[in-house]
């Protein structure tokens, strides 16, 4: 997965248009992020609403003709209340004046039902969010405005929220976010309201992202931003990068194929212009610091989730490797929990590729908080994240559809192999060797191309792991998060229970699971510490498995493989961007040859707004 479990996605509109087309093609674009439910309201003399379970394209052929150029919009996975049209957003007041969209999660949602029931209104399901709408339009039938309404109603809640509110009798929408992100898109003489920039990228280019604790009221023409207080925010447009735009399928079956086939160029839109070959090293203006305070850092810590921490545990290594500074990765979730000790005078990077991911967030504020700075690794720009961060440095790896992550990892993974050489040519490592790192780093893209061009024996591997009760991926040194992320996507969309451990870990407990024809993986390069994981697959031979080799070309440990996939050679501390390639094939030919939804893998999302 890309990081994360839990997520809903809104989109709204204000204009001069037909609302419920493009509340429907809004929630097309944020069909990637996963749901189980979804609906539309528009407001046409009276606040019509349309919602349904199951897939967007179904409820939008059984939507009615719904006229009107204002509306919201929600796609939802559940987390209070069953999987029901009736838990489905929108939710509309009793009095049919209100409709609101949420994101998130009342945590005093109980109180506040109970405190609804007492007072004679009717609820209508079974989750947290409905109570927005109930409370409002209480509060403009005691005469408040709606802005006093919204206020009203923050004021009493406990959680998160990224809220949008309709009203029957204003031409406008008010929004509110508190821990789920909501940025609003200008057009000419209309507005979009979004979850996600991806959403709107095609209407416009300009948007304004909501930071905590702040509302909105979004007209036809602009928005007013402002905190809870009523306190006027001065917020300014940010420009969405071109690449940002269209990602549509093209020839290619599934999104996730397409983007493992794009990774060569993904890599080489992280790299370019970042690498200095003359010097040896690499340049991330976003990072602002001057080379002789990078000299000068006593470690570095690096955090994130899913598929964002097994980078991060790459990145430690290379920058270990190259730099000579101790670093050491963090799962994100069990950061904060831990109670951290945080150095002031330590570099820290938030890796994610959405930006949004509460669990990493939430670490950026507890570092901050302890007074040392955070740097962003992220994809989205504008995203919670990069703002929180302030600095930091975009992957570009472009937008990414399919829930299991590829060319975003592939680009994380870039971005701090760049960022190490940079450290390392700050301290101690020679121009010589950062030139040939630098080398090395530029004749990734066409071996990533080459080697997709023919990857080798991806189907006789797919037979071994399809029909099997689990499959253990095993790598040593900088392989052993490969193994990981291989073992993460398998289990994502295949659904087959993975264990990933260091090959050297193996014979302290995984080796009690191999039976006859037990599938092994192994990420093999010519590395300096192949040997030792000879002797792991030795012992994994010895009882009955099948080993599915990832090895470099030529080299003659394949003979050993049931299964030996070739990749090309390159030096060890870059053989993840390689050896990664055939794990991701094998995850996405299995799932497909189960039948499974490769795209969309049951009970996940893209990423998480949630903690």
């Amino acid at each position: 997965m890309s990081e994360a479990i839990f997520v809903c996605g809104i989109f709204g509109y204000i204009g001069h248009r037909n609302a419920s087309k493009l509340l429907v093609k809004g929630l097309l674009r944020l069909e990637y992020r996963g749901y189980d439910s979804s609906g539309v309201v528009v407001k046409n003399g009276t606040l019509e609403s349309f919602k349904d379970i199951g897939k967007i394209s179904e409820m939008a052929s059984s939507l009615p003709s719904l006229q009107g150029s204002i509306g919201i919009a929600h796609t939802r996975w559940a987390t209070h209340g069953a999987v029901t049209r009736e838990n489905a957003h929108p939710h509309l007041s009793n009095d049919g004046k209100v409709a609101i969209v949420h994101n998130g999660i009342i945590q005093n949602s109980e109180m506040l039902r109970k405190r609804l029931k007492k007072l004679g209104v009717s609820l209508n399901s079974e989750t947290d969010s409905e109570i927005f709408c109930h409370f409002i339009s209480m509060d403009l039938q005691e005469g408040k405005t709606p802005m006093e309404a919204l206020r009203n109603v923050l004021s009493m809640v406990r959680g998160t929220w990224g809220l949008c509110v309709l009203f029957l009798e204003y031409d406008f929408v008010l929004c509110a976010r508190n821990g789920s992100p909501l940025i609003v898109g200008r057009g000419k003489n209309e507005m979009f309201i979004s979850s996600d920039p991806h959403a709107i990228r095609e209407h416009t280019d300009q948007l304004v992202a909501l930071e905590d604790g702040q509302i909105a009221k979004v007209d036809s023409r602009d928005v007013q931003v402002m905190q809870i207080d009523g306190r006027a925010v001065e917020s300014s447009y940010l420009n969405l990068e071109e690449e940002w735009g269209e990602s549509e399928l093209g020839d290619y079956p599934h999104f996730m194929l397409k983007e493992i086939h794009e990774q060569a160029q993904s890599l080489q839109h992280c790299i370019s212009g970042r690498l200095r070959h003359a010097e040896g090293t690499s340049v991330l203006g976003g990072l602002q610091i001057e080379p002789h305070n990078l000299a000068q850092l006593p470690h570095i810590r690096l955090i994130g989730c899913g598929t964002a921490l097994h980078a991060a545990q790459i990145g430690q290594i290379l920058i270990e490797q190259w730099a000579r500074i101790p670093a050491v990765s963090h799962v994100a979730s069990e950061f904060n929990a831990n109670d951290p000790v945080i150095n002031p005078d330590a570099l820290h990077l938030a890796i994610s590729q959405s930006g949004e991911t509460a669990d990493t967030l939430s670490a950026v504020k507890e570092i901050q908080r302890k007074g040392a700075d955070v740097y962003g690794v992220v994809n989205v720009v504008g995203s919670t994240i990069a703002r929180q961060c302030g600095k930091g440095v975009y992957i570009h790896s472009g937008p990414e559809q399919s829930v299991a992550s590829t060319k975003a990892f592939t680009n994380m993974v870039g971005a701090l192999a760049l960022f190490s050489l940079q450290l390392g040519r700050s301290r101690h490592l020679s121009k010589t060797k950062g030139k040939s790192i630098a080398r090395e780093m530029r004749k990734l893209p066409e071996k990533i191309r080459s080697y997709l061009e023919n990857p080798g024996p991806i189907d006789e591997a797919v037979e071994l792991v399809m029909q099997s009760k689990s499959v253990l991926f095993l790598g040593r040194g900088i392989s052993s998060p490969v193994a990981s992320e291989g073992a993460l996507k398998l289990m994502e969309i295949a659904y087959i229970p993975c264990l990933a451990y260091p090959a050297g870990e193996m014979k302290h407990g995984p080796i009690a699971l191999i039976e006859q024809d037990s599938p092994v993986v192994v990420i093999a390069p010519n590395d300096g510490v192949q040997d030792r994981t000879m002797n792991a697959i030795h012992e994994c031979k010895a009882r009955g498995a099948k080993i599915i080799l990832i090895h470099e070309e030529g080299d003659p440990i394949a003979e050993i493989g049931d299964v030996s996939i070739p990749i090309p050679a390159t030096i060890p501390m870059l053989t993840p961007l390689l050896s990664v390639l055939p794990t991701q094939l094998i995850a996405y030919q299995t799932a497909l040859s189960l039948g499974h939804d490769v795209d969309r893998p049951r009970n996940l999302a893209k990423s998480v707004t949630v903690e």
